[in-house]
């Protein structure tokens, strides 16, 4: 059984940086794109980034700027380096996995917790 598990969320002070990171365990293959969401209360969730296999990344206008996303092939993992952090970036953030092997497949980890204190 796949299962996505995000790791590095916490408590940061407006101004500052947090990395991200989502690796991939149990057999998963040909993984094509991965992505950030993250989901504020009372909200809904809104995809943050992308990056496909072959690194052509995507961005909501939210961000560019100051994430950046990446990915490690051989080790099924994606990142995100938030920086320049503001009290609105506070959320839920949720890594998505596409996989088209053996069949379409759409994972999502449990997600972790970003909270910028103003």
């Amino acid at each position: 059984q796949v299962q996505l598990v995000e790791s590095g969320g916490g408590l940061v002070q407006a101004g500052g940086s947090l990395r991200l990171s989502c690796t991939a365990s149990g057999r998963i293959f040909n993984i094509n794109v991965m992505r950030w969401h993250r989901q504020a209360p009372g909200k809904q969730r809104e995809l943050v980034a992308g990056i496909s296999t072959g690194g052509r990344t995507n961005y909501a206008d939210s961000v560019k700027g100051r994430f950046t996303i990446s990915r490690n092939n051989a080790k099924n993992t994606v990142y995100l380096q938030m920086n320049s952090l503001k009290p609105e970036d506070t959320a839920v953030y949720f890594c998505q996995y596409n996989s088209d092997y053996p069949s379409l497949s759409i994972y999502w980890g449990q997600g972790t917790q970003v909270t910028v204190s103003s």
